[in-house]
């Protein structure tokens, strides 16, 4: 078993215990040396003196066992424990086989779970077939990778996440690559497109077996998954009648039948042919993306904002405070009062009113 999680000593613990023990030690003063009990010590030193030497070269004496109990005089016959079993390698579960034997589920889930046999073993996965046509043309593997258009580097690259609102109300869309790989050579074709519409399937089709047609390879077979742009595209169906191209399906569920258009060699240099760019064949269509420019409205002329300055908030203007240069007779009204400097309707200056004052005539 090893050891249980509240262990206090290791397997090294317990042997220089029991080491300290047969030097002489009582099991008392070895426990306390080592921190332990000394109901635990003679455990362990009775353990170590009743077992053998191949248990005492290993350690296996010193291990914790398990919880379970030496007898157990309500346990199953060995005999209903076997009949129990061979009813489940017939593929039935504890509460079906517990209607059979007539125990309950519980005491039958227990004698599955003892034999090992609870779950069915799970069943090894099927390796994909490998294969490969022996001539170029002899079989075309189609499939799209779909791609997200964006409007700007992500995060990955400007390490900024924010995203304004006119950013998430742009809806720029997806962009699909179709690809044709050739089974034998692996030379691949492909084109970029806007969507994965069935007349837009049944063009790319059409360009790709040209193209391949311009280098000397006649298709005979085209191979796709059960998607239903291929599946019920009657287009592409009448241009493979036409071209002679029979078409095959994968299995459903089962792609590990077909080389998907995404696994292209990992290569950077081609196997057979050149590598140009992906063309956008088909022009953006106007939507709010392309029309945004047009439709803006011009910039209406904003007041200045003064620059930012470092400077600290302004607090409330105090009297004696304000200590402003230039003559008395260039100050405001407010701020002469605030000074004490008011002149009165005799030309005379009169003494002004401290901000208190100000305050409780405000009040009254």
């Amino acid at each position: 078993m090893g050891f249980h999680r509240n262990a206090r000593l290791g397997l090294a613990g317990r042997r220089a215990l029991v080491a300290d023990v047969e030097s002489g030690l009582s099991c008392r003063a070895a426990a306390r040396r080592h921190g332990v009990s000394p109901t635990t010590a003679c455990k362990w030193w009775r353990s170590w003196r009743g077992a053998t030497v191949e248990h005492r070269l290993s350690l296996a004496c010193l291990e914790d066992r398990l919880s379970r109990p030496h007898r157990m005089p309500r346990l199953l016959p060995s005999a209903e424990q076997e009949r129990i079993c061979a009813a489940r390698r017939s593929s039935w579960g504890p509460r079906l086989i517990a209607g059979e034997v007539g125990y309950s589920h519980a005491t039958v889930w227990r004698t599955l779970k003892r034999a090992g046999i609870s779950r069915p073993p799970r069943q090894p996965r099927e390796q994909p077939r490998l294969y490969e046509w022996p001539c170029p043309g002899d079989l075309l593997h189609i499939d799209t990778k779909r791609f997200v258009r964006f409007s700007r580097p992500g995060h990955a690259v400007t390490g900024d996440r924010h995203v304004t609102g006119t950013e998430k109300r742009q809806r720029i869309g997806y962009e699909w690559v179709h690809s044709l790989v050739d089974d034998h050579s692996r030379y691949a074709y492909s084109e970029l497109h806007r969507d994965e519409r069935a007349d837009t399937v049944t063009a790319f089709v059409e360009r790709g077996l040209a193209h391949f047609a311009t280098h000397g390879i006649e298709v005979k077979r085209l191979m796709s998954d059960n998607a239903f742009v291929y599946r019920r595209n009657g287009s592409l169906a009448e241009l493979l009648a036409r071209q002679r191209i029979r078409h095959l399906l994968i299995p459903i569920r089962r792609p590990q039948g077909q080389r998907q258009g995404r696994a292209l060699p990992a290569n950077v240099e081609t196997r057979v042919g050149p590598r140009p760019d992906l063309p956008l064949k088909r022009r953006a269509r106007p939507s709010t993306v392309t029309l945004a420019p047009l439709l803006q409205r011009a910039q209406t002329t904003q007041l200045t904002r003064r620059p930012a300055t470092h400077q600290p908030c302004p607090q409330p203007t105090e009297a004696g405070q304000l200590e402003l240069a230039g003559r008395p007779d260039d100050l405001p009204d407010h701020v002469a009062e605030l000074r004490g400097e008011m002149p009165d309707a005799g030309g005379g200056v009169r003494p002004g009113r401290s901000s208190r004052e100000l305050r409780t005539g405000r009040d009254r």
